[in-house]
């Protein structure tokens, strides 16, 4: 399942059955493990879940065995619970032990180790059940929230069970496990120590992924990390209309300890070059929802509403806009001006050059886990650019959207001669680019013959 859909079991939601079944295995259960209590104190969850046999060809419960009879009292009765609640619908071979009713929070009836009675503001779903080691990062090992499943056939073929075929694309938000090329991979300098991760920020994270799961547009994808929930990167589509049009842009987002009290910090992978006013060489971005400019209102950052979400929506729609000239501090004021619209006709076609040299260096160097996004976007599109860059050649001007039967750039002049003259030379390292990954195109490179 998906991190986002991982729910906590309630000891109020174990049903009058399952209670049942724990009272008739209690003695049992307790005279296999009486004598082995003080020898282990503590089991990982993940080492008892992995242990569960899923359908028909489970026979007896895994603890049956005598490895697992030496398995505390408490940890199996916490353990039983879950796996009832968990595999119970599914038809698998009923589970039973005790509840291990003292470690079960009165007030929350959530299973907490005994530090985490101490301070209960600490995150018990990000901690394995053993004492934390002072200086742990916020890197989750061994706590991953996707269940992990042996790869044998039988298992990959239960996964591809629950999954409608369709074709092979580059999913929109999906969970990967490298995060060495990151931007924060240090978080900023100021990643949090696993035992002060709090249980809002955790839940608040698992919220974020259910809505950009649920609700990213078709031109938005992301990928979280397994091992650093504070983690994402996302690539946005420029949109037709726009002189970013057809190109992708990258993000590295990190999500601060005092998020969402305080907003999101994001990079721009940038290669380099200014390809807007509001994204720099840098990476820096100049945006109120971030903070990192002047705004009011719904401008800028809510705790309460604002969401990751939000944030690249608004980098797709509002900076990697139609006329991005008008984006720079007090150049607003030239809208509709004369000398403003040609100045904004200048900076489009400039915005333009500097997509596609951006592309260039992302072929050569791209984020990782988003290989197959550029390379599947390339082959979608690749066409429709050429055919572009070739309109721009004899004319058309920036941002016309030829695919859309458009004609409000109609009466504009045709593009100036210097980027004529620049676009001329960047033309065909896109079709040498284009032909390297496999994409046919012959056709432009006879019309340059």
């Amino acid at each position: 399942v998906s991190p986002n859909d991982i729910f906590r079991i309630d000891k109020n939601e174990v049903s009058a059955e399952t209670m049942a079944q724990h009272e008739h295995h209690e003695e049992e259960v307790n005279q296999e493990t009486v004598d082995h209590d003080k020898q282990f104190s503590v089991l990982k969850g993940k080492d008892l879940l992995n242990s569960i046999s899923i359908g028909d060809e489970s026979t007896k419960c895994p603890w049956e065995s005598s490895s697992f009879s030496l398995l505390p009292q408490s940890a199996l009765g916490f353990f039983t619970r879950i796996t009832e609640g968990i595999f119970g619908p599914f038809g698998s071979t009923s589970v039973s032990g005790p509840i291990a009713s003292d470690l079960i929070s009165e007030d929350e009836n959530e299973f907490k180790t005994p530090e985490e009675k101490e301070n209960p503001e600490t995150c018990d779903l990000c901690m394995e059940m053993q004492p934390l080691v002072a200086g742990d990062m916020l890197r989750f090992e061994g706590t991953n929230l996707k269940p992990e499943i042996n790869d044998d056939q039988e298992s990959k073929e239960h996964r591809s069970s629950s999954v409608s075929k369709r074709p092979e694309r580059f999913d929109q938000f999906d969970m990967v496990a490298d995060c060495s090329d990151h931007h924060f991979l240090d978080g900023a300098g100021n990643v949090p120590a696993l035992s002060q991760v709090k249980r809002g920020w955790l839940r608040k994270v698992q919220q974020e992924w259910s809505i950009l799961e649920k609700n990213l547009p078709e031109s938005i994808y992301v990928r979280i990390y397994e091992d650093r929930m504070d983690l994402l990167r996302a690539a946005i589509v420029g949109s037709n209309g726009t002189p970013y049009h057809d190109g992708l842009f990258f993000f590295d987002i990190f999500l601060p300890p005092g998020y969402p009290h305080e907003p999101p910090l994001v990079h721009y992978r940038s290669g380099g070059l200014r390809v807007n006013p509001n994204l720099y060489e840098s990476g820096k971005i100049c945006l109120s929802l971030l903070n990192t400019w002047t705004g009011s209102g719904s401008e800028v950052w809510s705790p309460e509403s604002s969401s990751i979400l939000q944030v690249l929506l608004s980098l797709q729609a509002l900076v990697l806009n139609e006329k991005p000239y008008f984006n720079e501090a007090g150049y607003d004021k030239q809208i509709g001006r004369a000398e403003g619209e040609k100045n904004s006709i200048s900076y489009n076609e400039n915005a333009f050059l500097m997509t596609w040299k951006s592309m260039l260096y992302l072929l050569r160097q791209p984020p990782k886990h988003f290989e197959p996004l550029i390379e599947e976007h390339l082959k979608l599109r690749s066409q429709n650019i050429l055919l572009a860059c070739k309109s721009y050649l004899e004319g058309a001007p920036v941002a016309y959207a030829l695919d859309s039967g458009s004609t409000e750039h109609e009466n504009q002049k045709g593009g100036s001669t210097g980027f004529k003259i620049m676009l001329g030379k960047l033309f065909p390292k896109l079709v040498e680019a284009f032909s390297g990954k496999g994409i046919d195109c012959s056709r432009f490179t006879e019309e340059e013959k």
